[in-house]
């Protein structure tokens, strides 16, 4: 049986500077293969996920149009927006939980993604959104907030961090914006997504 799966989150899920069949949510569904009936394991019916969202307008936005795609599946990568835009730590901490437990309210744990946040501040354009350093460990802060409450759920999380950090020795990681990644960096990404998923579907 296929798997209806709704992407949640910002820029780095609907994939700015690349096609859409390069993003990370398309070419994981598409990799996954087929489940035990030959029918595809996943297939991606909306990627809600938008520019610029912080993980309040995650909660504000997207989660009230889940119910609509009767998904089997969501994935959620969000955090970038609030750091750029200064959102608190705490409001950020309450809105993830908020998020998180509204899924688990539709959806059981092994049938829920998240995603960590890459680092963009060592791409060429990454300097235009503040101190780099401090960006960064906002970044950083940001990343265990999401890991400590996917992990308190039980919620597969993969961390990509390590993965963006290339970008300063490798430049065809980063899109032609100078920015976000390339098709060729949400590759890596799915690599080390795909088997977290596989595990998490196989496990029922």
């Amino acid at each position: 049986m296929t798997l209806r799966y709704v992407a949640l989150g910002d820029s780095y899920t609907i994939g700015i500077s690349v096609e859409r069949d390069e993003t990370w949510p398309s070419r994981m569904a598409a990799t996954l293969g087929p489940g035990p009936d030959g029918s595809p394991l996943l297939e991606l019916v909306a990627n809600l996920a938008a520019n610029g969202r912080t993980s309040g307008d995650v909660r504000r936005d997207q989660l009230p149009r889940l119910a609509g795609h009767k998904p089997g599946f969501v994935s959620l990568l969000i955090g970038v927006n609030d750091v750029v835009q200064g959102v608190a730590a705490g409001h950020y901490r309450e809105n993830v939980a908020a998020i998180l437990d509204d899924l688990l309210a539709r959806l059981p744990a092994s049938r829920l993604l998240v995603v960590t946040t890459p680092d963009y501040t060592l791409t060429p354009a990454g300097a235009r959104f503040g101190d780099p350093a401090t960006q960064r460990a906002g970044i950083v802060e940001v990343n265990a907030v999401t890991i400590e409450l996917a992990i308190a759920r039980g919620i597969a999380i993969v961390d990509i961090f390590d993965l963006s950090e290339r970008v300063a020795t490798d430049p065809t990681l980063v899109a032609g914006d100078g920015l976000h990644p390339s098709g060729r960096q949400y590759d890596l990404w799915v690599d080390r997504i795909r088997p977290v998923v596989l595990r998490a579907l196989g496990g029922g």
